[in-house]
Order: C-alpha cells, then structure tokens, then sequence
C-alpha cells in the first residue's frame, strides 16, 4: 500500500524537516503491522514529496495470533484483503512513522509545523464498505477542508462487466497543517474500511480523542467516525460521543463566573473569588511540597498562569476537554514564543478528566479547580477511578462551589446554579461526604478548608479539600 504526502509550501523541501526523515536515503522501518519503507520520488525548493510504502507478509498475518478474527475467524485470517488495501495497518503505520510531526512541534521550525501548507496527500486502494458508502470519503475530508477526489476501481480491469469493487484510490488537496493532516488520515482511514485488524480496547477511546483533537467535535459525521472507529462498541462509543458533546457544549457557553455575579448581600465585597481560589490551590500544593502538577480541566489557563510564573513548579501539564479552551490557554501562556525549555516544562492536552490518561501518571499532584460539578453525577466513578485510582498522585487538590452560599448572591435566583453547565452543586457535607469516600477507597486522607469570606451560617463560598497518599495500592 502507498502513501504520498506533497508540499507545494515555499521552500517545500523543509517537509523533510517537519517529517524527521532524510530526504537523500531510503529508510525501512520494522513495524507491528509490517514493513514501511520511506522514501522522497522528488526533492525541489517548489515540490516535495514524501512516499510511505507497506509491506505486509500474508503468511505473517495468518500466523498472527493477535490478528482480528482469531479462532472463531478461521477462514478470514488467510482470505482477506489486508496486505493489499489501505486500511487500518496503513493508519497505524503513519501514527507509528511520522509520530512527532502528529504532535505538530518541530524544534527547527516551529512557526512551519504550526502553520497550514499546501498539501496534496494519495492513498491507494482505500476499502469504503457498508451502505451508503457512495463519496463517504468526500463526506468524511471535505469538511476539513479537503478537496477530494474519488477514483473508484474496477473488480476487474479484464471484465468491466462485473462493476466496480468498493476500493477507491483518494486523492487530497488542501491547506492544512501537517500534524493535521496526519491525523485525519490516522482516524479516517479505519472509518472508510469499517473495521481495524486489532481487538478495540478501553484505550481506543484515548487515541480517538488526541487525533482528533480540535476537528472532531465539530464534524458533521462524528457519530459515524466515532462508531466506525471504535468498531461499534456501544460502550466505548457512547462514552467517546459524551465527551464530544461536552466539548461542543463547553465550547459554546460564554464563561459565567462566580465573579460575575453580584456581591453578597451580607458582606462587603473584597477580593475577586477567581484570584482568592487560585491563591488557596497554589497554597496547597505548596503545602505538600508539588513540583510537578497537573491541573485537569485546564479550561483557558486561569490557574497555569500562576503555575507558570512559579518556578518551583518544574512540570506543568494542563488537559481541558475542550479544544478551544487550550487554544487559548496556550496564547495566555505565550506559549508559540516559548523556548524550547518552557515548552518542555509547561504543555497541554485535551482529555476528558473521566477516562484514564496515562500523561497524568507520576505527577506529584492533580488539581481539579471548579471541574467536579461540570461532571454528570453518573459519572464521578469515572472521574475517581482515573484521577484517585489510574493517576494516584500523591496529592489531589479539588475546589467546588458551595451551594449553601448561593442564597447570599443578590441575581443569583432561588434553587438556580452558579453556571449553565453545572450539573450539580453540593453542599459542605455533601462534598465532605464524597470526599471521605474517595480518600477511603484510595488510601489518601482528606482535608477540608475554606475559600473566599466565610459567613458564619452558611460557610465560604468555595470549599476546597486537599487530599494526601497515605498508602500504597
């Protein structure tokens, strides 16, 4: 199978630096799903173009053990397609060969891999199965701002008779970054066949989530990639389309903040709640000593800005859901003008806080400032078991709002929450009660200060609970 990726950009050949792969010598490289051979048929100042050919040994396929099909696939694991078309093998051999210029960072030209080139992008013999497949490769690029073509394949040349096959050669043309690029072929590819040649595991929903990360949300066809992609697990599937809709959603709603609102009626007003909260969180993880930190449910770096400037904090990762969030997070932090050592300390992901991310392993502590109660109550088991269970940092910082306190808002109406997307708001011993379940299941201990000005009946209008490993598990 064969891939060609050209650019037409000014001074094209710089694609071999983006790429991280000579231009002047063939190279080979043994991959899981075969052998992949790269190589440049051309090299000029006004074209480049960068070829990925895959082997793929039928015999090696059908000893496989690991190969879709398994036992019960007898017959499938010597009579199929897959060392001939472009299917999934092809997307995990692009994920696995040109895995740093996905991320889209490039030490010897950053503002290039951060900028949309003219590309033109071949793939051969792509399967489009199922119904309604007749331009599902058109419905599924041209929204991202692909030209496609389209050439469908006869079953055989010799008998034009017999119609053709289900197997396009695709042909793209666009303006569009290159880690872009790559990722859209990654995910797309799978969803045109249907079907991946490996068992779809919890995991798939995490690779789905950082390849398309800032187009996928806002797909026309993201239920069909998303189901198609993850092979129809209705479990996987509905987790992947719940996270999606939390990103539309979050990226659709204006920011209403505590601060916005009128101050209480029973106090005078004094510092902004944003700032006294960020205060308390950094306080905290001073208190325990944190030197890496991540702050899950980043949103647009309100908290990673004070991180930033502190430089006791040698590790800062913020993850948000929302792909906006972090593209702005990342202007706040300055971060497109940011050595490469500043890069290398602060960087950001999108992630959803209830799915298991290994990027949060080993931190010293994870913060969740005003993130809980933008979680469906359904879904705190899954918060827990990610952050308290999969992470388990030594130290969890976690803020809410305190519902008790609301009634001292002037526009604030009875019953009414402080945010649109709240699903909930909890009381002290709500919280309290919840948190003492986590440190119990978890072996941390737990505890409970205020944040803002405390009123003498109804508490802070923050509430905040420290939580320490105290145990192994």
């Amino acid at each position: 199978m064969l891939v060609t990726l050209t650019s037409t950009a000014p001074v094209a050949s710089h694609l071999s630096h983006l790429l991280r792969k000579h231009p002047d010598r063939a190279q080979s490289f043994p991959l899981s799903v075969g052998l992949a051979h790269v190589f440049y048929p051309e090299v000029n100042d006004e074209r480049c173009t960068v070829a990925m050919l895959l082997e793929i040994d039928p015999i090696d396929l059908a000893r496989n053990q690991n190969f879709r099909g398994g036992a019960t696939h007898t017959l499938s694991r010597y009579v199929n397609d897959r060392p001939y078309t472009s299917s999934s093998m092809v997307a995990v051999a692009l994920g696995q060969v040109f895995r740093s210029a996905m991320t889209g960072r490039s030490e010897t030209f950053p503002e290039l891999a951060a900028a949309a080139l003219p590309l033109e992008i071949t793939v051969a013999a792509v399967p489009a199965r199922g119904p309604a497949t007749a331009g599902l490769a058109t419905r599924l690029f041209a929204p991202l701002g692909w030209e496609v073509t389209e050439t469908p394949l006869a079953l055989d040349p010799a008998y034009p008779e017999w119609g053709e096959s289900v197997y396009v050669d695709l042909a793209l043309r666009g303006t569009v970054r290159l880690s872009d690029a790559l990722r859209h072929l990654y995910v797309m590819l799978p969803v045109l066949d249907d079907s991946k040649h490996y068992w779809v595991s919890d995991d798939e929903v995490g690779k789905l989530q950082r390849a398309g990360e800032g187009w996928l949300a806002g797909h026309p066809e993201r239920e069909l990639i998303t189901r198609r992609y993850l092979a129809h697990q209705k479990s996987m599937v509905d987790t992947a389309l719940d996270q999606l809709a939390s990103e539309l959603r979050l990226d659709a709603l204006d920011d209403l903040s505590t601060d916005a609102l009128a101050a209480p009626a029973e106090a005078p007003p004094s510092a902004p709640l944003a700032a006294t909260r960020a205060d308390a969180v950094l306080r905290a993880l001073r208190d325990v000593g944190a030197r890496t930190v991540g702050d899950v449910g980043c949103g647009e770096g309100a908290l990673l800005v004070h991180l930033a400037d502190d430089p006791a904090f040698t590790r800062i990762l913020g993850s948000d859901v929302s792909a906006r969030a972090l593209a702005k997070a990342a202007r706040r932090l300055r971060l497109a003008d940011a050595s490469d050592r500043q890069r290398e300390r602060i960087s950001l992901a999108q992630s959803s806080i209830t799915y298991q991310d290994d990027r949060l392993a080993g931190l010293d502590a994870v913060v969740l400032m005003e993130v809980i109660e933008h979680v469906d109550a359904e879904r705190l088991p899954a918060l827990e078991a990610s952050v308290f269970g999969a992470a388990s940092p030594a130290s969890v910082v976690v803020t809410t709002p305190n519902s008790e306190y609301n009634r001292l808002y002037d526009t604030l109406p009875a019953g009414a929450f402080r945010h649109e997307d709240h699903r909930f708001e909890w009381t002290r011993a709500q919280f309290q009660d919840w948190a003492q379940g986590v440190a119990d299941r978890h072996g941390y201990a737990v505890e409970h200060r205020t944040v803002g000005d405390v009123d003498p009946s109804v508490g802070s209008p923050t509430q905040l609970a420290l939580f320490r490993k105290v145990t192994s598990r």
